[in-house]
């Protein structure tokens, strides 16, 4: 959930990584090869955990525009991403793009994706958390004029891994503004059946929850520094059980200096879960960290990142890591 939100008709278009080498541009079509590597040495703040030396990032991308009229295009993509240590094609989608906005088919990140404020690497704790921000039969407009932006987006009825005899579905929405340096937009949230695999907040287990949450959020640069803000509150219900629910509040502050190629910043994160029915109670979060980014080239960066959180026996968490795009 860290993209930037600049020009998101592009973004929308551009699949999961930053468009880098042109393999084709003529009659009409051109098409970019775009890839990013990431590889981090982390500490957590689990306790009584292990440093560990994690693939961060790893993506292959292909997209492609095709000129159908002076005002159309047709549009697609395909990636992949390596994290896991498996293959897996997170993107395969097409659409058409013109001066009315971006409309996609197919299996595509979500709005949902863009959610969040933080200028953290890996150390911001529990910020807003949608579960499910990608699918396969995802349908997607977005539309972008400089100034006004918005999107709608559905995850039409998709099968889940755990239980073939569930279906997930989900809707969101976005409305954003720019007035000069200053940004501020919207996200709604509704998802019925979600899988939340690897979600802690019904104590890990595989379940299904109903999620209906939102996020405001604001950023204002001014010459080398950059300030964000943001508030969301979501509520995740057992889908077989409507009396075993978690609502949670989040904010989040962050800034920072761009001193040349260097880039300073801090950011807090408050997190606070009310569990009713027999949910395990949970533990407010407040969660503070600090980076320094240094920019070696435009298309490779180093960071470092430290970060403190005051649940019950966290560890002292730090990162250090490396990323190369192209």
């Amino acid at each position: 959930m860290k993209k930037t939100l600049v020009a998101l008709a592009i973004l929308t278009a551009a699949g999961s990584a930053n468009a880098g080498i042109n393999l084709y541009d003529a009659d009409g079509v051109k098409t970019d090869l775009s890839g990013a590597a990431e590889v981090q040495y982390r500490q957590t703040f689990t306790e009584n955990s292990d440093a560990e030396l994690r693939m961060d990032d790893g993506d292959l991308a292909v997209n492609t525009t095709v000129a159908i009229s002076g005002s159309m295009n047709a549009v697609a993509a395909v990636a992949f991403e390596f994290e896991s240590g498996n293959v897996t094609n997170d993107e395969l989608w097409v659409g058409v793009a013109g001066d009315f906005g971006t409309l996609t088919f197919g299996r595509q990140y979500m709005l949902a994706d863009d959610a969040g404020v933080g200028k953290d690497y890996e150390l911001g704790g529990d910020g807003i958390d949608f579960v499910q921000a990608n699918g396969d039969q995802v349908v997607k407009y977005v539309f972008d004029n400089g100034q006004f932006y918005g999107g709608v987006d559905a995850l039409i009825t998709e099968t889940n891994p755990k239980d073939d005899a569930d279906e997930a579905s989900v809707y969101e929405g976005r409305l954003g503004a720019r007035f000069g340096d200053f940004d501020v937009r919207a996200y709604l949230y509704s998802g019925e059946d979600v899988n939340t695999d690897n979600f802690d907040v019904f104590g890990d287990d595989k379940v299904n929850v109903d999620i209906d949450g939102y996020q405001i959020e604001a950023e204002y640069i001014v010459n080398a520094f950059a300030f964000a803000a943001s508030f969301g509150q979501v509520d995740y219900e057992l889908a077989s059980d409507s009396s075993q629910k978690v609502e949670a509040d989040t904010a989040a502050l962050a800034g920072s200096y761009t001193m040349d190629k260097t880039t300073f910043a801090v950011g807090y994160t408050y997190w606070s879960p009310e569990a009713k029915g027999t949910v395990k109670k949970m533990e407010e979060a407040n969660v503070f960290y600090a980076n320094v980014t240094q920019q070696l080239h435009s298309n490779v960066k180093v960071y470092g990142e430290i970060g403190s959180s005051d649940v019950d026996d966290s560890e002292f968490g730090y990162v250090a890591g490396m990323e190369v795009t192209f």
